[in-house]
């Protein structure tokens, strides 16, 4: 689409930016002393930037059969909320009295001191040129006022701001009365002459906002002014609300291309139609706004209008005109289609100035800290909507939209999320984008209300948050840490377990496994080698759990606010709303389904001992569903055969009688234990039990050293082993000379065997013939829940072979995802993990 400059064209004054308050400020007073800017003291350059309303117009043509004396009304009081343009028909009246050679009087309150000059004098002096009949601090009477309006008619008398004379008129003692009452006495007086001559107007203004009363007497004066002029005078709106797009327009483009404009148009209705932005009925309503409000969206026009412009304060004309050309003249450069609220750039000194006078002073902080400042949560957000959208620089588009719905001198405040995406959408994304970058800015900001999507000056609970946050301290931190690392053991577990044993003396010495979780990112080798004073025996027991210190700040950021979290909800006196209260429960909720996910992404580095130190697995992420750390360790070292529950005999056999005639039991059980590197058993019954399976199978023997000779005791029979000092196992051959077992391909177990499954033996370590795979080719089918068994089986794939490539495909059906959740979660997780997407096909409704 092209952009709005191109097809409105501003006026000279916008692009060359001369936005300064007088050029829209419409002053009547200046423009009789000839000191006003052109576009107000040039007759033809006001009517080129003056839309003509119903109200104008009718107002003019009144005063033209008034002064004609073809009837019409005697006394008209100009009177409109959002400035509405009074002073703008006042002087439009005075440029047509030139036109139509009619004497012109004009009183503007606002520029004459009371002491100075009084109105009556100044209609005799403008009318004739002198004071004579008038001259005094007292009114003059109706009857003089006639005389002089008699002579000198046709004529106008146009005033403004009388109210504001008044009231300061009142400050001036004139005998027993003041000269505020003398001016009152004169306008019932002006009124009365008035409707007595034919060709004589009075246009009066009064304001129609409390703000503008000043005080308590400026109220009293005001309701006797509405006594005197409503006896005899006319009220009308020069501005009606269905036109004041065309006023601003008028004022503010000097050219509109409305072809270029029904193109735009049409295109982002198509586009809110097919989002369900905009329901049948109020399509053709919606289109028919933006024609007239192009290039500004309607909602800017309505928000402005209904809210902002509900502020005393705001009742001016002058200042949305000069809100919006200073917004376009921040645009002229940006290639925007239209104008939304979100254009608004807050940043922008001048426009957000104009903007916070009628909310208060407050919010220039509150602004820089939520929205603008390079560390705004609005700034964050950009940010993390990910590669596709960043440009469109959503997180800021949709705060600063908020923002300007969020004020109104009448006291409603926010937008409903449909309001949201109509106001901030474009065709070139989906509507659900804004849903994301919503609930990111619900996360991010900490003046955006908790009950609603409306800005607030008090802080909501990600402040509160916050505030709490900074004074979880360092030890409360370390604290929970532990609890938590002692609330995910198992009570009676597969291992002894040691949380941040100080030393390698804490670490018990016996044949028990024993799990030691370490605050350092690995363990040091005086863990391994001594305990105590003296040389560990049970090297081979030993397995350490260490944190990825990558991953420190995030776990405790994460515990900092999950602490901040209890300390908000146990707080009785922060006085938090229902909603509140809910959202922290919800929260911590959140919080503590996650606790063991976050602790598993620290926690993740076993290191095992091998022949030359330690040998390192990464647990990579938590197994689903999983909810104790030393169970889910187990289950991998299993799972890899680096813990046995039982050896296959095939596997002693092969391993240790091979080269051997017989091995001591008890020798091999300690071999077990106290050799790094060496087979690890989750206990004695795992040798007990493959000593039982190969003596009653006849794989080997068990007996005895007897005078130093072997002897074979039991033989395919039931024996357990019982590890004595002269216990040992031998070859079948010995047993029964002749006759050796055949036991190649004897299934064998390591660990447990799901039901269906086909055991595996295990590779032979040493053996001289072992059967090997030089490499492997797998297809596989992935059931559902089952993925972290396929991440176990693919890392132990990795520790065989020095190249590993995995391809994966990724089907998915009965079921949706929303194109900004694919984009941000999917695509963009799988690209920051360095994983390039080959090939995608993926179908939208």
């Amino acid at each position: 689409m092209k952009a709005f400059s191109q097809i409105s064209i501003p006026h000279s004054d916008i692009l060359q930016g001369r936005l300064t308050m007088d050029v829209f400020a419409a002053d009547i007073w200046q423009v009789i002393t000839g000191k006003a800017p052109a576009d107000y003291l040039d007759r033809d350059l006001f009517f080129s930037k003056t839309y003509t309303t119903k109200g104008l117009k009718n107002l003019i043509e009144v005063a033209k059969l008034r002064i004609e004396g073809k009837g019409g009304d005697s006394v008209i009081q100009l009177q409109t909320p959002f400035g509405g343009g009074k002073t703008h028909a006042l002087i439009a009246l005075f440029h047509q009295t030139k036109q139509w050679g009619t004497k012109a009087c004009v009183f503007d309150g606002t520029a004459l001191n009371p002491k100075e000059a009084k109105p009556w004098e100044e209609l005799e002096k403008q009318l004739t040129g002198k004071i004579n009949l008038t001259k005094g601090n007292i009114a003059p009477g109706k009857e003089k006022l006639i005389e002089i309006l008699a002579k000198n008619q046709p004529a106008i008398i146009l005033m403004d701001e009388i109210l504001e004379y008044a009231t300061k008129a009142a400050g001036i003692k004139v005998g027993d009365s003041n000269l505020a009452a003398q001016t009152l006495a004169f306008i019932q007086e002006l009124s009365g002459a008035v409707s007595t001559l034919d060709r004589v107007l009075l246009v009066i203004t009064l304001p129609s906002s409390l703000i503008e009363h000043y005080d308590e007497n400026a109220e009293k004066l005001y309701s006797a002014l509405q006594k005197i002029t409503g006896r005899t005078e006319k009220i009308y709106t020069p501005v009606e609300e269905d036109e004041i797009e065309h006023v601003i327009r008028k004022r503010l483009f000097q050219s509109v291309n409305e072809t270029e404009v029904k193109k735009v148009v049409d295109g982002f209705v198509n586009y809110a139609r097919s989002e369900g932005l905009l329901p049948e009925d109020e399509v053709q309503r919606y289109r028919e706004k933006f024609l007239k409000s192009f290039p500004f969206k309607p909602e800017v026009i309505d928000v402005l209008y209904k809210k902002w412009g509900s502020f005393p304060t705001f009742q001016r004309t002058r200042g949305v005109l000069r809100l919006l050309s200073l917004v376009i003249f921040d645009l002229m450069d940006k290639k925007v289609p239209y104008i939304r609220l979100g254009d608004f750039e807050l940043g922008n000194n001048e426009i957000r100035r104009e903007l916070i006078k009628h909310i208060g002073q407050e919010w220039d902080s509150i602004i820089a800290q939520d929205i603008t400042s390079k560390e705004a949560g609005a700034k964050i957000v950009d940010d993390n909507i990910g590669q596709a959208y960043r440009a469109y620089k959503l997180g800021s588009v949709v705060a600063r939209t908020i923002f300007m719905y969020s004020f109104s001198g009448k006291g409603e405040r926010g937008a409903g999320i449909r309001e949201l995406k109509l106001a901030t959408g474009q065709p070139e994304f989906s509507g659900p984008v804004i849903d994301s970058v919503i609930n990111g800015l619900r996360e991010k900001l900490f003046y955006l209300a908790d009950d609603g999507l409306y800005f607030s000056n008090r802080p909501n609970l990600n402040r509160i948050l916050l505030n709490r946050e900074e004074n979880v301290t360092r030890d409360e931190i370390i604290e929970e840490e532990r609890a938590l690392l002692e609330k995910f053991l198992m009570k009676k577990g597969y291992f002894s377990v040691y949380v941040w044993p100080d030393s390698h003396r804490d670490v018990a010495e016996n044949p028990e496994l024993k799990l030691a979780i370490l605050k350092d990112n690995k363990p040091e080798r005086e863990f391994l080698e001594r305990h105590g004073d003296t040389p560990r025996i049970y090297r081979n027991t030993l397995i350490f759990l260490a944190p990825d210190l990558n991953q420190k700040p995030i776990l405790h950021d994460f515990l900092r606010r999950l602490l901040a979290l209890r300390s908000v909800e146990s707080d009785e006196k922060l006085g938090l709303t229902e909603s509140q209260k809910k959202e922290i429960k919800n929260k911590i909720k959140n919080h503590e389904q996650r606790l063991y996910e976050e602790l598993r992404k620290y926690y993740r580095n076993v290191f095992l001992p091998a022949r030359n130190g330690f040998r390192m697995i990464d647990l990579g992420l938590s197994t689903y569903g999983e909810t104790f750390i030393d169970k889910e360790i187990y289950n991998r070292l299993r799972s890899e055969s680096e813990i046995l529950e039982k050896i296959s005999a095939a596997v002693i056999k092969e391993k240790y009688l091979r080269e051997n005639q017989f091995v001591s039991t008890k020798n091999l059980l300690e071999t077990f234990w106290k050799t790094p590197g060496e087979i690890r058993i989750a206990s004695a019954d795992a040798l007990k039990e493959g000593v039982r399976e190969g003596v009653e199978r006849g794989i080997f023997g068990l007996g005895y050293l007897e005078d130093g000779k072997p002897q074979c005791k039991y033989f395919k029979q039931a024996a357990v082993p019982e590890f004595s000092d002269d216990e040992i196992i031998l070859r079948a051959e010995i047993c029964q000379p002749g006759e050796a077992p055949t036991f190649a391909g004897e299934p064998g177990k390591t660990g447990e065997v799901r039901e269906g499954e086909k055991p595996q033996v295990p590779p032979i370590p040493g053996g001289k013939e072992t059967p090997t795979y030089k490499n492997l080719h797998l297809r596989v089918d992935v059931p559902r829940g089952r993925l972290s068994d396929l991440t176990r089986i693919i890392n132990f794939i990795n520790s065989k072979f020095t190249n590993c490539h995995i391809e994966m495909e990724i089907k998915a059906e009965g079921g949706e995802i929303t194109i900004s959740d694919y984009e941000d979660k999917i695509k963009e997780a799988l690209r920051q993990a360095g994983i390039e997407v080959k090939f995608e096909s993926n179908q939208s409704r």
